[in-house]
C-alpha cells in the first residue's frame, strides 16, 4: 500500500471494487466487446453500489469522497480486459456528470445528477467535431436563441456513450463571431427531435458505443443552458485538467496490468530448461518497464493530490497525459513481445489491450496538441486561468 496517498479505507474500497468487477462485470466482457453494447443492468448495479457517486455531493446521492477513491475506480477498471467498458463508465461520471455538477443549476442537478449517480440516466459529453477534434475553439455547431428556446445545429464525433446515453452535454457556439467567448454548454435529452447518432467502427474500445451525432434544428428550452452563456470554453478547459489526469491514470494502470500479466506468464513459461523470468535480457526489460510504470504512477498521484487540494494543474495534467499514454503504449507493446506468439492471439488479453491503449495519445487532446499547450505555458509563459 502506498500510504502517502492511500489509507486502509482506500485499500478496503479497492478490494471490494475488485471483487465486484470480477463477479458482476468480467463474465459479460466478451459479450459486450462482441456486440458493442453494454447492458443497462450493469449501470444500475454500479449505481446501487455508489460507484457513480464517489466525488458527487451527498445532496444528490453521492459520497463526496476524496480523489483517490476515483483513482482506485479508474485503475481497477483498466484491469478487466476491456478499455471500452472502462471508458463508458468513466466518461459518464467524469465527463458528463462533472459538467452537470459544476455548471448545472438546481433544477438540472435534481433532474439529472441524482439519476446519473443511481445509474438510471447515462450521460455523454459532446465536444469534438468532424472538422476539428482537438480544436475546441474552432467548433462549428451553433445554438441560436429564439425566444425562450435555443436551436442547435451541427455535428459531433468520437462521442463515448454517444448512442445509448439518455442525455447529452453539448458545447455549441452562441456567438459564432467570437472564437473563444462565443461558446456555451447545454444539456439535451436524447429523445429531443432532430438528434441522430451513428455508431463508429473502431480499432479498439469495442465495448463502448462511440458515435457521430447530428443536430438538425434541435429545439431545447433556454433553461437547459448550463452556467453562463459565453463561458463554455473556460468551463471545458477547466475540466480538461481532470480528463487528462484520468487518461494518465488509466495509462499507468493498464501498463501495470500488462506488466503483471507478462511477469506471471514468464514465471510459468519454460524455454531451454528454465522459466522465461530467469533470462537476463528479459529480466532487464522487465526492470526498465517497472521503473517506467512506477515513475509515471508517482507523478500522476502527486498531481491528483494537488488537484484534490484545489490547485489548477492544467500544465501538469497535460504533461501527465502526454508522457503516461506514450509510456503505456511502449510497455504494452513490449509485454506482448514477452508472450511471443501467444501475445498475438486474441485468447490472451494483450492483443486487445494494445488496441485499446492506442487511443490514449489521441483522446482528450492529442499528444501533438498537448505539446503545443505545454510549450505555450513553458516557453511563452501563458497563464491559463480557471473559469470564474
Amino acid at each position: 500500500m502506498n500510504d502517502m496517498y492511500f489509507t486502509e479505507e482506500h485499500e478496503a474500497f479497492r478490494q471490494s471494487f475488485k471483487d465486484f468487477l470480477q463477479k458482476e462485470v468480467k463474465p459479460h466482457i466478451e459479450k459486450w466487446e462482441s456486440t458493442g453494447t453494454i447492458d443497462r443492468f450493469i449501470w444500475k448495479k454500479f449505481g446501487e453500489m455508489g460507484y457513480f457517486g464517489l466525488n458527487t455531493p451527498e445532496a444528490y446521492g453521492g459520497l463526496n469522497l476524496d480523489i483517490f477513491y476515483t483513482l482506485i475506480f479508474l485503475e481497477e477498471l483498466q484491469k478487466i480486459d476491456s478499455g471500452g467498458f472502462a471508458a463508458a463508465m468513466w466518461a459518464h461520471v467524469y465527463l458528463a456528470m462533472t459538467h452537470v455538477n459544476k455548471e448545472g443549476d438546481e433544477r438540472i442537478k435534481s433532474e439529472y445528477l441524482t439519476a446519473s449517480v443511481e445509474g438510471e440516466k447515462i450521460g455523454c459529453l459532446c465536444i469534438s467535431e468532424p472538422f476539428g477534434g482537438s480544436d475546441v475553439a474552432g467548433m462549428r455547431t451553433t445554438a441560436v436563441k429564439k425566444g425562450d428556446s435555443y436551436v442547435i445545429n451541427g455535428s459531433k464525433t468520437f462521442i463515448t456513450n454517444g448512442v445509448y446515453s439518455d442525455y447529452l452535454i453539448v458545447a455549441a457556439k452562441t456567438n459564432p463571431e467570437d472564437k473563444h467567448k462565443g461558446m456555451s454548454i447545454f444539456i439535451v435529452d436524447r429523445d429531443t427531435p432532430g438528434i441522430t447518432a451513428s455508431k463508429l467502427n473502431k480499432l479498439g474500445w469495442r465495448a463502448s458505443d462511440t458515435a457521430e451525432i447530428a443536430f438538425d434544428n434541435v429545439v431545447i428550452p433556454a433553461s437547459n443552458l448550463m452556467g453562463e452563456e459565453g463561458k463554455g470554453f473556460p468551463y471545458i478547459m477547466q475540466h480538461f485538467a481532470l480528463e487528462r489526469l484520468i487518461m494518465a491514470v488509466n495509462a499507468h494502470a493498464r501498463a501495470e496490468y500488462a506488466l503483471e500479466y507478462a511477469m506471471q506468464y514468464m514465471s510459468e513459461r519454460q524455454a531451454f530448461g528454465k522459466t522465461l523470468d530467469q533470462f537476463q535480457a528479459l529480466r532487464h526489460k522487465v526492470a526498465e518497464m517497472a521503473a517506467d510504470v512506477e515513475m509515471h504512477k508517482e507523478f500522476n498521484y502527486s498531481i491528483a493530490k494537488r488537484l484534490d487540494q484545489g490547485q489548477y494543474v492544467v500544465k501538469e495534467a497535460s504533461m501527465a497525459k502526454m508522457v503516461s499514454t506514450k509510456m503505456a503504449d511502449a510497455v504494452i507493446y513490449d509485454c506482448l513481445q514477452l508472450l511471443g506468439g501467444y501475445g498475438y492471439m486474441e485468447d490472451y488479453p494483450l492483443a486487445r489491450l494494445m488496441r485499446d491503449s492506442r487511443l490514449g495519445p489521441i483522446g482528450g487532446g492529442t499528444s501533438e496538441i498537448l505539446k503545443e499547450i505545454i510549450a505555450k505555458m513553458v516557453i511563452d509563459k501563458k497563464d491559463y486561468k480557471p473559469a470564474t
